[in-house]
């Protein structure tokens, strides 16, 4: 199979990291450490049931020995041949290596997948390869990391001025909030009504956001900038960076608007 020579290739480890692979996670890993994987074996899709053939920290207080518990499996290549140091842990009628450990590095390979509704006790395994086998105390909290980040925001704009542009989809969306809520005021948060979004987008984007937050500018004129633009596209830009270009033409208008300068910056490079 050539996804698994290329990943033979590519074989690579961090002793001492735990590693949980997935469905392909674990074929990848199989054929890094020294497995063979093929394909054009039987396809797999729907559910599957796993027989427990020896003792797991995944499986602690969760998967009995010799039981037999439901789990999801989509699939259609499978490993022939374990890497070495690597013993089967379940089994399942069309996957003899439905689950695969080599506990002293602490590598886990699972062939189904845990993170569905449709495996009852996959919540329940990661957990186990999340507390008991990486170590991680799961103390981490959403009020944490919103704290964090604000402290972060502040530290890094200072005294300057933040545009952001809101898009209505999730990332902009929580980036300008934190952001507004670390600098207040120094945020500028501009929407771009493009001329090619859905019927009343743009006015249900803007009325999701609180009065601080809502700047809609361009929500006039920018269909005819579009449309003009969008003649010439084809001789030398895509519809894409048409409107790429038209962002930050606004950008620059609204930025230029500010009493101080603005910061220009990725949200994820305020973010992280």
């Amino acid at each position: 199979m050539r996804r698994a020579r290329r990943a033979r290739r590519r074989r690579s480890s961090i002793p001492g990291v735990p590693v949980l692979g997935i469905c392909y996670g674990q074929m990848t890993m199989a054929a890094q450490l020294g497995g063979d994987v093929e394909g054009g074996h039987h396809r797999e899709f729907g559910r599957a049931d796993v027989e427990v053939k020896a003792e797991s920290q995944l499986f602690d207080s969760t998967w009995g020995m010799g039981e037999r518990h439901p789990v999801w499996m989509s699939h259609g290549d499978r490993i022939t041949r374990m890497p070495p140091g690597f013993v089967v842990a379940g089994v399942s009628p069309n996957a003899p290596f439905a689950v695969i450990q080599d506990e002293k590095r602490k590598y886990y390979g699972l062939m189904f997948h845990p993170e569905v509704v449709h495996t009852p006790d996959g919540a329940k395994l990661i957990r186990n390869f999340v507390r008991k086998v990486a170590g991680l105390t799961g103390d981490w909290t959403m009020r944490a990391f919103r704290e964090e980040a604000i402290e972060k925001i502040r530290a890094q704009v200072g005294k300057g001025r933040v545009i952001c542009g809101l898009s209505g989809g999730v990332d902009s969306a929580v980036a300008a909030v934190l952001i507004h809520e670390a600098i207040g005021d120094q945020l500028t948060c501009v929407f771009v009504d493009h001329g090619l979004l859905r019927l009343k987008e743009a006015e249900t984007v803007v009325d999701l956001f609180p009065a601080p937050l809502q700047h809609p500018a361009g929500a006039c004129g920018c269909v005819e900038t579009v449309s003009r633009r969008a003649r010439w596209r084809q001789r030398s830009r895509t519809e894409a960076q048409t409107i790429g270009r038209l962002f930050i033409d606004v950008f620059d208008t609204e930025a230029k608007k500010s009493a101080a300068p603005i910061s220009w910056r990725r949200a994820r490079s305020i973010l992280t």
